[in-house]
């Protein structure tokens, strides 16, 4: 495996604060755990992809584009494939704020 300096892996990539910014980190760790949490929903229905993009009007490649983090889904996709499986998109507070 190539290194880059004490860089080996993505986490040490990601950890980095001269390479990626806390804001990137957030968002990188968000999509992580959105498109994580809808695979874990479609299969938790027994859903294909294909059965996924049947009950979304998306193509399944795009799905597997989308599942494999190859392409980042603009909110209407997110909508057309989290609705299907019994989800949607909410706004909440960050933890820190949460007792406050």
């Amino acid at each position: 495996m190539r290194s880059y300096g004490h860089i080996e892996t993505i986490d040490d990539y990601l950890a980095d604060e001269s390479r990626v910014s806390a804001a990137e980190r957030e968002q990188v760790s968000f999509e992580v755990d959105l498109i994580g949490k809808m695979i874990e929903a479609r299969e938790s229905r027994g859903m294909t992809q294909r059965d996924l993009a049947e009950a979304s009007g998306l193509k399944q490649p795009a799905i597997a584009r989308i599942e494999s983090m190859r392409s980042a889904p603009r909110v209407d996709t997110l909508l057309k494939l989290l609705v299907p499986l019994g989800y949607t998109l909410s706004i909440v507070p960050l933890e820190a704020d949460r007792g406050e």
